[in-house]
């Protein structure tokens, strides 16, 4: 599964996306050679030591932690994304309203925004 939705991705890249394709993991179709190949890119980016550790540096002292920053990076993110959320509740909550919002309510007839398709109404009643 991995290994089609990647090559899907890789496809989608204009021009080369084809030949890369087919560089890479040898076709679109998922088989024993593509799964060879996911296999062993799979063990060699994830299951090895010093994964991240691209230049291979022996040393802890010059390696950078980059847990902290990427825990920093993702809460400053997320407080973000809350304080816009928040400040658009709470001061201009109109701008995210939809017009039915402002209609009289008519208890005997449904609104139009909502009136399901005639086509569709067998399948509700399932």
């Amino acid at each position: 599964w991995g290994a089609t939705v990647i090559s899907n991705m890789l496809s989608a890249i204009p021009w080369i996306g084809q030949n890369f394709v087919e560089f890479v993991w040898g076709g679109f179709s998922v088989s024993n050679a593509t799964l060879n190949r996911f296999f062993s890119v799979h063990m060699m980016t994830l299951h090895t030591h010093g994964s991240g550790n691209p230049l291979g540096i022996e040393s802890n002292v010059d390696k950078l932690p980059m847990h902290p920053y990427f825990l920093f990076k993702d809460l400053v993110t997320i407080f973000v994304f809350f304080g816009l959320v928040a400040y658009v509740v709470c001061y201009i909550p109109n701008s995210i309203g939809h017009s039915d919002n402002y209609i009289p309510a008519n208890p005997m007839q449904t609104p139009p925004s909502i009136v399901p398709e005639w086509y569709l109404l067998p399948y509700y009643a399932i």
